[in-house]
């Protein structure tokens, strides 16, 4: 299975490229909607890499995808710029679920 990514700037596409991993650049709503459609019609795609910026202001969008199907996983990764998590994000979530502090 392949890997696919569908990224909101230049940068982050030129790399995963030069990794061997397609790819586009979109930046509006309508044009990330178009491309997870394709996206899905490939069959061979395994994983869709989407940059965290999609995941902050489209939301609804990306988990509309993650609900209605099993395949591919969508996966966001940080772009150029890193991620905008917290550096102890993982801590927390387990801190969270366990309810001990690590």
């Amino acid at each position: 299975m392949k890997m696919f990514l569908i990224s909101d700037n230049v940068d982050t596409y030129t790399g995963m490229r030069l990794a061997g991993v397609d790819g586009v650049v979109v930046h509006e709503r309508e044009e990330l909607y178009e491309a997870l459609q394709n996206v899905l019609k490939d069959k061979t795609v395994g994983i869709v890499l989407l940059t965290e910026k999609f995941g902050k202001e489209f939301p609804d969008l990306i988990d509309e995808f993650r609900l209605e199907r099993k395949m591919p996983l969508l996966v966001e990764i940080p772009d150029r710029h890193g991620t905008g998590r917290r550096k102890d994000f993982i801590t927390s979530y387990i801190t969270e679920a366990i309810g001990l502090k690590l």
